[in-house]
């Protein structure tokens, strides 16, 4: 048991240094977007790796066919579009914190850490 006691030091400042690199790769996360869409194209969301949604984009068609007489698209369809896409987006910056997480920790897995990074 003292044998582990004199390490105490040393998991301190490997604790304390792991946090640091879990603060620059947060601010690294936050830089990076990832883009997904649906709908082959008609609605792209861009979302950083903090899980910030960052842009909506609707395809100029679409928004024509809202618009115009006889319109096949209606609210519903524009929403599930998006919501796809937002999901699809999500999905992405998740799996973008995890590959930045893992070069951190060496593909070691650290129970709870992914939350530090929003995953």
């Amino acid at each position: 048991m003292w044998d582990n006691m004199k390490n105490l030091p040393g998991l301190m400042g490997q604790a304390k240094e792991l946090k640091e690199k879990m603060g620059q790769l947060q601010d690294d996360l936050a830089r990076q977007t990832v883009e997904a869409d649906a709908g082959a194209g008609a609605v792209r969301v861009t979302v950083n790796g903090k899980l910030e949604v960052i842009s909506v984009r609707f395809d100029q068609l679409l928004l024509i066919s809202l618009t115009g007489e006889g319109s096949d698209m209606d609210q519903q369809m524009v929403e599930d579009l998006t919501t796809a896409a937002i999901n699809a987006a999500l999905r992405k910056a998740r799996e973008l914190a995890q590959q930045e997480m893992g070069k951190l920790t060496g593909g070691l897995d650290i129970p709870g850490l992914e939350k530090l990074v929003g995953g």
